[in-house]
């Protein structure tokens, strides 16, 4: 599976943007998706993970309420919908995708696409 992300931008506090990611190669109807990101000096975080079908999300605590992830089966997309964002929640954002069950730990995902820079001012 190949994936790549897009969508990401400098906003200011309080804005809104949608990432997206697609995917290419193997099925991806049947993949666990997930979205990270990693700060300056940080760790990789988790975000938000969507379940192959679509029917189950976990989100962080840090985005509930604010953050929805949603996918596209036909056209093979993954999306992060980010509103009321925070100088914090500055970072790359990577999409994930896991060939089994839901997880939202790094380590268990399968695939990984370069990730997209995602800057808010405050």
């Amino acid at each position: 599976v190949q994936l790549q992300a897009s969508g990401g931008g400098l906003v200011q506090a309080g804005g809104s943007l949608r990432l997206s990611c697609a995917a290419s190669g193997r099925t991806f109807t049947t993949y666990t998706m997930g979205w990270f990101r990693q700060a300056p000096g940080k760790e990789r975080d988790f975000v938000a993970v969507i379940s192959w079908r679509g029917s189950s999300t976990v989100y962080a605590d840090s985005v509930k309420g604010r953050f929805t992830i949603s996918r596209d089966n036909a056209e093979n997309t993954v999306h992060l919908q980010m509103n009321s964002l925070k100088p914090e929640d500055t970072a790359v954002y990577y999409c994930a995708a896991r060939g089994s069950g839901i997880s939202w730990h790094s380590n268990d995902m399968d695939y990984w696409g370069k990730g997209t820079q995602v800057t808010v001012s405050s």
